[in-house]
């Protein structure tokens, strides 16, 4: 069975790309609060106290969408699950001419038998 191969489309946008888009967004909000508030110097009747409702409006719901922050995108968040360890198999039986218990003296590669690598003298070194 594969695995499946993660894909660099999923990566969220940069965040210089974000910052760019949340501080047009509000830039853009904020124009439209001034041409409100200009709007209600010039104009009379009730169009004005609309325009002054939206110039209170605009900077509350410029701040509220400039700070959301990016975008959250669902990704798949479920747990990945390792692959399954082989199962242990059985050790072979020991051969008659091998020993059952280790003895030292009976295995060649013995530390101490002469001629095999790692002979010599053992020497007990402590680090100051």
């Amino acid at each position: 069975m594969s695995e499946p191969v993660h894909s660099i489309t999923s990566a969220p946008e940069p965040l210089a790309v974000d910052q760019a888009r949340r501080t047009r967004s509000y830039l853009i909000q904020m124009s439209i609060r001034v041409v409100c508030i200009i709007g209600a110097v010039l104009v009379d009747g009730w169009v004005r106290w609309a325009l002054v409702a939206a110039a209170v409006v605009l900077p509350y719901s410029a701040v509220l969408i400039a700070n959301s922050g990016r975008d959250q995108v669902a990704h798949d968040t479920s747990p990945v699950t390792p692959p399954a360890a082989p199962a242990l198999t059985e050790l072979p039986e020991p051969s008659p001419d091998v020993p059952s218990t280790p003895d030292a003296t009976n295995r060649p590669d013995a530390p101490g038998t002469p001629g095999t690598p790692g002979t010599g003298r053992v020497i007990d070194h402590v680090d100051d």
